[in-house]
């Protein structure tokens, strides 16, 4: 992570108060985009992630996916087998939070944005007897499409809420 005094800069951006101290603080764009290919980088490595959502009264549910790429310099493609709970909620509020975290280095990242377009990626095929009777299973892979906004470093151990 880079040093915090590189980041400062004089713009017009929002102001910080940290410690009784006005500060502006200015992420580039290129820090983002590279924060978003490690985090990439490391869902890759772990075959997971998180996806959170809520719905219009801010209920959150969380789901776990398995596969996110970049599309652009700020833009994630997410893709699982969502089930109706996460699809339903992105109806109301496309709003996300993905994370990615590494527990036995207890580093991520947690990357919040929102969801531009939702595209379906496979469908299922076939009858399976086994799952008659159990609670809708989802029926189709979907991809969606996050435009990042903020990256975030993600632990357990105490950690700092200012973007990446």
């Amino acid at each position: 992570m880079p040093e915090v005094s590189k980041l400062l800069k004089p713009c017009s951006e929002p102001k910080s108060t940290i410690c009784g101290r006005t500060l502006t603080i200015k992420i580039g764009l290129k820090l983002k985009t590279e924060s978003i290919a490690h985090a990439v980088a490391l869902a890759r490595k772990l075959g997971h992630l998180f996806v959170t959502t809520a719905d219009g009264k801010g209920l959150p549910h969380v789901a776990a996916a398995a596969e996110m790429n970049p599309v652009a310099e700020n833009r994630v493609a997410v893709s699982a087998w969502f089930c109706p709970g996460t699809l339903a909620n992105l109806d109301q509020n496309r709003l996300v939070s993905l994370v990615v975290w590494d527990e036995g280095a207890d580093s991520g990242f947690q990357l919040l944005g929102r969801v531009e377009n939702i595209r379906e990626k496979a469908m299922m095929d076939g009858y399976l007897p086994e799952t008659e009777g159990l609670s809708p299973m989802p029926q189709i892979e979907r991809i969606l499409e996050v435009t990042v906004n903020r990256v975030i470093a993600f632990s357990h151990a105490p950690h700092s809420d200012v973007d990446e």
